[in-house]
């Protein structure tokens, strides 16, 4: 019998699929969903993978028969933590865990100013503060606000400076939560004013993502619980060169 975590965890994996479909479209690649497993068929945006696993049993041979291997950086999100990849020359990068907040629960209001990027130059905006100098803002594309799916939100101060802020995937269950930052305080200061934001947009959705490492422990911290398991694997020596959506 499936259980209601099973299929949170189900929900989960498949609205970070469609959250690195929308993503890999604003860069103009094509990428298809299966019963098993949504895979893009040529290398996808730094971060994010090439294949997302949506239901337990995939065959492994192939799923990585369906993506491009010919060069180092090949990655899958292994949603159920349940493939051998070993065998196609991947090994695991890391290992996280589903997360989810119910719809409702109670959130910490903040005194943000949120509104939602509507234009390549609020989303420009927002991209440097979340990449605070990394050189990766120029992964989001406007072409990303063609995505009705797709809610950039922004934390902004009374000067208007955008300080905080996540990326909302809305499903038809869920809300998914990523890409989600601070410009000062880490972890605890965003998971702490996120679940506000994508509440009062979202009230009668629950928050689901994905996290590891202090960011897992943040999100618990404020409300979320632990789902299952993932794991993602990459493929060759460039250990996040290429890899995941880690945000």
């Amino acid at each position: 019998m499936t259980t209601p975590q099973q299929l949170l965890v189900e929900a989960a994996a498949r609205n970070n699929a469609e959250w690195c479909a929308a993503m890999s479209r604003s860069h103009g690649l094509a990428s298809e969903f299966g019963p098993r497993a949504w895979v893009a068929s040529a290398r996808t945006p730094r971060y994010y993978p090439d294949a997302v696993t949506l239901a337990p049993g995939a065959d492994p041979a192939a799923l990585v028969a369906r993506i491009d291997t010919s060069a180092p950086g090949a990655s899958v999100k292994d949603s159920f933590a349940d493939l051998d990849l070993t065998e196609s020359g991947f090994r695991v990068l890391f290992e996280a865990r589903w997360i989810h907040r119910p719809a409702g629960a109670p959130a910490v209001a903040s005194d943000l100013l949120w509104d939602v990027a509507r234009d390549p130059d609020a989303l420009r905006a927002w991209a440097l503060a979340w990449d605070d100098g990394g050189g990766d803002a120029e992964l989001f594309r406007p072409e990303l606000l063609d995505d009705p799916a797709t809610f950039v939100l922004a934390g902004r101060s009374a000067s208007g400076r955008v300080v905080a802020g996540a990326v909302a995937s809305r499903g038809d269950q869920v809300v998914g939560v990523s890409n989600v930052f601070a410009r000062e305080g880490g972890p605890d200061t965003a998971w702490s004013v996120v679940p506000d934001a994508v509440h009062r947009r979202f009230p009668t959705l629950p928050m689901v993502g994905y996290e590891h490492g202090d960011d897992l422990a943040a999100a618990l911290r404020h409300g979320f619980e632990p789902l299952g398991p993932l794991r993602v694997w990459l493929r060759g020596q460039e250990a996040a060169v290429h890899a995941v959506d880690v945000i």
